[in-house]
């Protein structure tokens, strides 16, 4: 088993209620494993290092564990996924320099970015794929499948916010060459 390290963001279903007092109810329903946010009234995040077989359990365990404290506990985001290049120099432990340069002497391949304004924002995972397979960069496993496995968690959680006859005619025109 390994241990992965990733943060789940929720939104409490009464944002009335004072976030500390489920700071005890989450441990002892299985978040001792996490380091509990409750700044910010109606939301609490949990920073968690957990053991487990693949990074999806690890997440959906955290996701179960939680619910049994706060069973109207709604997902908000998980993390690490979206990142600058400073968040993506911090977990890799090089300079925010070094990366930017990356970037920018490869424009024609590097991942597209989520947001390309001033400070561009990229999905982590697309961006460690490329350091990996273009720029030979060495990055831990475990790392790597957090990243793929927030990313996932996040489109899944945002794909619910689509309009599904919306959606579907941009299928059809932006997929024209795929099966759908």
């Amino acid at each position: 088993m390994r241990e992965y390290e990733f943060t789940l963001k929720f939104r409490l279903p009464d944002p009335t209620i004072d976030t500390g007092m489920y700071v005890d109810i989450l441990y002892e329903s299985g978040c001792d494993d996490a380091i509990i946010g409750t700044g910010i009234k109606g939301f609490i995040a949990l920073d968690f290092i957990r053991e487990a077989p693949s990074a999806y359990d690890a997440m959906s365990s955290a996701i179960k564990d939680v619910r049994k404290a706060i069973p109207q506990a709604e997902v908000v985001e998980a993390s690490p996924d979206f990142v600058g290049v400073t968040d993506v120099a911090n977990l890799l432990g090089c300079s925010r320099q070094n990366i930017q340069k990356l970037l920018s002497k490869s424009i024609s391949n590097r991942p597209p970015a989520v947001y390309g304004g001033a400070q561009s924002v990229w999905h982590l995972f697309e961006l460690l794929i490329w350091l990996i397979e273009h720029k030979g960069y060495h990055v831990d496993e475990s790392l790597v499948e957090v990243a793929k496995t927030t990313r996932s968690l996040n489109l899944v959680q945002q794909s619910e916010m689509l309009d599904p006859e919306i959606q579907k005619k941009f299928q059809e025109l932006v997929f024209i060459n795929r099966n759908i």
